[in-house]
């Protein structure tokens, strides 16, 4: 019974998901003909090269700053439960705009006649416009806005499953309330803290419209190449960095998956 209840599921994922992934993969061996080449000139491709790490960058960047932003907001939403509604209201917020409005709005505020340098420029803190669009920095900014909620929810998960009674005996021990954040709050929330940086991790390896359009042509990531490859009708080595992007992914999944609790707080964050 529980595989048929499935199976409407499993044969989509086959149609939509699997069968177009083992095409990419077979396109990436199989034109123009059988080889490897398209796999073994990767590591001398400079262009690959540097995409491919300001891919990771960007996306280590992104996590970094989804986890400093993320953490005391998921604190937050656990320990002052009479503002936790408003809290989730503007943590699950970006949920209901597109990320192609959002992508926008930041162009709007991050422009050289945008909101930020017209509001500096006022006050007299800038003599003319900052150069904050089509940046790496403008980039940054706007995925940390849009991923922060993939960090906030496991992370807050994480924080209700502590068990009150620790903190009070810490304190009733003589614990300062940071050295009981240092000692228990945060050693028992890691496996929120590891789920919420896999999740923004992999989702920022393989974000496309925000980097295309806030950040420009000069420092393109993976997705942008291969967009730009497909454009140009070279399906081999669009196949290829897409298989590479996938792998990437998995691998990491796979990593942090063995870490314990991890797979629990996703699992429990789903819910």
């Amino acid at each position: 019974m529980p595989l048929l209840l499935a199976a409407p599921l499993l044969l989509f994922m086959l149609v939509f998901y699997a069968l177009p992934v083992l095409s990419m993969l077979m396109r990436s061996v199989n034109d123009p003909s059988w080889t490897l080449s398209h796999y073994a000139s990767l590591p001398g491709d400079t262009v690959f090269l540097k995409v491919f790490s300001n891919t990771l960058y960007t996306s280590l960047t992104v996590t970094a700053g989804a986890l400093l932003l993320g953490y005391p907001v998921a604190l937050s939403l656990v320990r002052a439960p009479r503002y936790a509604p408003l809290i989730l209201f503007l943590v699950l917020l970006p949920f209901w705009t597109s990320v192609l409005v959002r992508s926008y709005a930041w162009m709007v505020l991050l422009g050289r006649h945008g909101l930020i340098n017209e509001a500096l420029l006022a006050a007299g803190m800038i003599d003319r416009p900052l150069r904050i669009l089509n940046t790496p920095l403008a980039t940054q900014i706007a995925m940390v806005h849009i991923l922060l909620p993939y960090m906030v929810l496991p992370i807050a998960n994480a924080l209700r499953q502590i068990d009150p009674s620790l903190a009070r005996a810490a304190s009733g021990l003589g614990a300062t309330p940071w050295a009981t954040f240092r000692q228990i709050t945060l050693p028992l929330s890691m496996p929120g803290v590891a789920a919420g940086v896999l999740l923004v991790f992999v989702l920022a390896l393989g974000f496309y419209i925000t980097p295309a359009m806030v950040g420009g042509t000069r420092e393109i990531t993976l997705s942008m190449l291969i967009a730009q490859q497909v454009d140009q009708l070279n399906w081999a080595y669009a196949a290829t960095l897409s298989v590479l992007l996938l792998a990437t992914a998995l691998a990491i999944i796979a990593v942090f998956y063995r870490l314990p609790g991890v797979g629990h707080t996703l699992r429990a964050s789903a819910r």
